[in-house]
């Protein structure tokens, strides 16, 4: 069961735009929650505290962190630079 500071958390995450496109040039693109994979086994899932916000392309398409992960080394970022971006833009509204 999801706590509520947890929940709420989340739901300042969501409302930051993508910081991966945001770094690629096209920032103010609406984001949803990434749950990082680093460190993670197969089936598990990070913390809810240890997510990114990015959008539905960067998350799952193709080039996405679930797909390929292009967009990323475009960026030339890794998962947890995705998550320090994401605390820096929460902390700032």
């Amino acid at each position: 069961m999801v706590s509520k500071p947890s929940r709420e958390y989340m739901g300042r995450v969501s409302e930051v735009p993508c910081v991966l496109c945001e770094c690629l040039g096209m920032p103010g693109v609406p984001a949803e929650v990434h749950h990082l994979r680093e460190g993670q086994g197969a089936s598990q899932r990070a913390s809810d505290y240890l997510t990114a916000a990015l959008c539905p392309e960067c998350h799952r398409g193709p080039m996405g962190v679930h797909g390929d992960r292009a967009l990323l080394r475009m960026a030339k970022l890794e998962e947890l630079d995705l998550l320090a971006l994401t605390i820096e833009r929460v902390m700032k509204r």
